[in-house]
């Protein structure tokens, strides 16, 4: 299944300024793996492959993920209820973390 969606986000904890829109294009298969493509909060384009976990109306997911600045392929965990989503971010070595609304379409 694919999947279109936009990504609105505040990033909590951290002194830089972020994007705060991601738009963003998943496909996922009939076992909950994903993989996709999405303009992530550094300004760059991000590609990603991992598996989701559905428990009733809440998830996580868990992928390696390109476009950010620490490494080639970093890891990204997300946990998610209905369309609210947080995930955890690293600034300059600490911690913060990134909450928001994703609109399917």
């Amino acid at each position: 299944m694919i999947e279109f969606a936009i990504g609105l986000s505040l990033h909590l904890g951290l002194v830089n300024s972020y994007n705060e829109v991601h738009p963003h294009v998943r496909y996922r298969t009939e076992n909950n793996y994903i993989t996709g493509i999405y303009y992530n909060s550094v300004r760059n384009v991000s590609t990603y492959a991992g598996k989701r976990w559905e428990f009733g109306d809440w998830g996580v997911e868990g992928a390696l993920v390109t476009g950010y600045p620490q490494a080639d392929v970093v890891p990204f965990v997300r946990g998610t209820y209905k369309n609210l989503f947080i995930a955890p971010a690293v600034e300059e070595d600490k911690p913060g973390v990134v909450v928001g609304v994703e609109v399917k379409f």
